[in-house]
């Protein structure tokens, strides 16, 4: 009897311990447990299309990644309004840092522009490093009778609602740029949108706006061969690509402080040592010399951070322009 009992229990115990082995090998593993980070090709997606200044960084900056990681990094364009299509790629991926987005301020923007986004930019993304910052610039044609962007202002304080001030789309960067100006400056201007910087271009050169406000690096080509002119860049410093030209805050509107950026943000939940790495190599890639002279033609202003600093710009981000896009009126979508 004794005997019998012994061996029921000897026999339960060896089936708890196979129950709870099998547990073990069926639970899941932190990524970092599985095999050295990057296993295999990591993902940037990218939310604008081929050949733009976010396309052309990512490129720049994932070329220089992979050979530090030893993997291929794979630039996956999927532009889409407000940025959601790659975003939500991402933001739905397995946060093991193999899938990986190109972040900008449109992000942000994006919070403010759209009454419910499929993901929570903050709660279900991560920052991993800034990548770099990018001025806007007030332009004028060649031969606008505007010298100065004081005198520019003046006039429109003189004149309310006539001065024609051409952007890109109604909510992107360009757009809230020029409608905060007009609170910072104290003016009243006709903010007219178009569909994309070669109509803006256009229209500056045909007479039909009087300013345009534009990323710095496409109309670089246009102010070298002088078919127009800038008046002011918009960031706190002058940009290393016009540095003859002087800041807005210099120009007399020392509130006024705006720049387009990059980053690099993962799935939330990658695993703290995941992220360390990627921001080593990140930092490594912006100070890479090859990388600045590849992207300093652009206007870029290359600058690495620690992913808390980008949680925090992001942070900061979607409370400035969701200000600007409630005092513009611009009703969410």
């Amino acid at each position: 009897m004794t005997f019998l009992r012994s061996a029921r229990i000897t026999r339960r115990q060896a089936l708890a311990a196979a129950l709870a082995a099998a547990a073990l090998i069926a639970s899941p593993v932190p990524a970092t447990a599985q095999g050295a980070f990057p296993s295999r090709p990591i993902t940037l997606v990218v939310p604008f299309g081929p050949g733009g200044i976010a396309d052309l960084t990512a490129r720049a900056i994932g070329e220089a990644v992979s050979r530090q990681l030893g993997q291929p990094v794979v630039i996956d364009n999927r532009p889409s309004a407000g940025s959601i299509v790659a975003t939500q790629a991402v933001a739905s991926a397995k946060a093991d840092g193999h899938t990986l987005l190109l972040m900008s301020n449109g992000n942000a923007v994006s919070v403010g522009l759209f009454r419910k986004l499929p993901y929570d930019t903050q709660r279900d993304l991560t920052g991993v490093s800034t990548l770099g910052y990018f001025d806007l610039g007030l332009f004028v044609p060649a031969g606008s009778r505007f010298t100065s962007l004081a005198q520019l202002t003046a006039h429109a304080k003189a004149r309310a609602g006539k001065l024609n001030v051409g952007t890109i789309a109604v909510g992107s960067t360009q757009h809230l740029s020029a409608k905060l100006f007009e609170t910072v400056a104290g003016i009243d201007t006709l903010v007219v949108p178009y569909k994309a910087s070669p109509a803006v271009l256009g229209a500056l050169r045909g007479g039909e706006v009087d300013v345009a406000f534009e990323i710095v690096g496409p109309m670089l080509p246009q102010v070298k061969a002088g078919v127009v002119r800038a008046l002011a860049v918009t960031g706190a410093r002058r940009n290393p690509a016009l540095p003859d030209v002087p800041t807005v805050a210099e120009s007399g509107l020392p509130a006024y402080d705006v720049a387009s950026w990059n980053g690099i943000a993962a799935p939330a939940g990658t695993p703290p040592e995941v992220l360390a790495r990627l921001n080593a190599v990140v930092r490594q890639a912006v100070a890479d010399p090859a990388v600045q002279a590849r992207l300093a033609p652009l206007g870029m202003r290359l600058a690495a951070s620690s992913p808390a600093e980008l949680d925090a710009l992001l942070a900061r981000e979607i409370v400035r322009w969701g200000e600007v896009i409630r005092a513009a009126g611009i009703q969410p979508e």
